[in-house]
């Protein structure tokens, strides 16, 4: 099996590439059969998005400080244990942003993106579903929209829902609401396409984050899932990301 070991800075992925691929082998992402990626949630965020052009599945092993993408580390057995990996293809946001001085950026992102306020004021943001105005004005320290994947990222830590990787559904969820008070969010049809205008964008800046990408003073934010982008994931059997989505609702 053709086999392209990746790893972050640290000191022990490092180490364990080496180790790996004094082992199996080693040959470029372009080449191989499958992807190993050692760190942790945020080195293989960064890995899916790089490697999102070459249609291989990308299997993690945990070398990192988080892990809930990644499968437990072991040097032994990794072809038996690729074989046999169940898959999870999840799809991307796509988000397109505009700053206040007229720049336009568009990123993707796997897990979530984020509105955050910029400044000590609490930031006041308005909400559009499919062109339709839903909230009129929400005072928060931020709003997110995650997708399944991403349920248990930020968007748990902000009391989201977790929502099953099979699920055709968008979580929307506010940080900190002021006002409506204790507004948590939403739960939207992955087809949904959600637009954030920022009010009063000088005195309250916005900044709005995609898996780690980030625009400062951002006035217009519209978000929707990008079906023509697919990543797909591997977990070892009864460790797939479905099982980890319910065990996760139950510790």
């Amino acid at each position: 099996m053709k086999i392209a070991f990746v790893a972050s800075r640290a000191d022990v992925a490092q180490t364990a590439r080496a180790v790996l691929t004094q082992r199996y082998g080693n040959v470029p992402p372009a080449e191989a059969e499958v992807i190993v990626a050692l760190g942790g949630d945020g080195f293989m965020l960064a890995t899916l998005h790089r490697t999102q052009a070459l249609d291989v599945p990308v299997y993690g092993m945990n070398r990192g400080t988080i892990g809930f993408l990644m499968n437990e580390y072991s040097e032994t057995d990794l072809i038996d244990r690729l074989r046999a990996a169940e898959t999870a293809v999840i799809n991307p946001l796509v988000m397109q942003a505009t700053q206040i001085n007229g720049d336009m950026a568009t990123a993707l992102a796997i897990n979530e993106v984020s509105l955050l306020r910029a400044g000590p004021q609490a930031a006041k943001l308005q909400i559009s579903v499919d062109g339709r105005l839903r909230m009129h004005e929400l005072v928060c320290d931020g709003a997110l929209v995650a997708t399944p994947a991403g349920s248990t990222a930020y968007n748990y830590s902000a009391h989201g829902p977790i929502l099953p990787i099979g699920s055709d559904v968008l979580a929307l969820t506010a940080m900190s609401a002021f006002r409506p008070r204790r507004w948590r969010g939403a739960l939207l049809p992955k087809q949904a396409k959600v637009r954030f205008d920022v009010l009063e964008p000088e005195k309250r800046p916005v900044m709005a984050d995609a898996d780690g990408t980030s625009y400062r003073d951002v006035i217009t934010v519209e978000i929707a899932s990008e079906p023509t982008v697919s990543h797909t994931i591997l977990f070892d059997p009864g460790h797939g990301l479905e099982e980890r989505l319910i065990s996760e609702q139950f510790t």
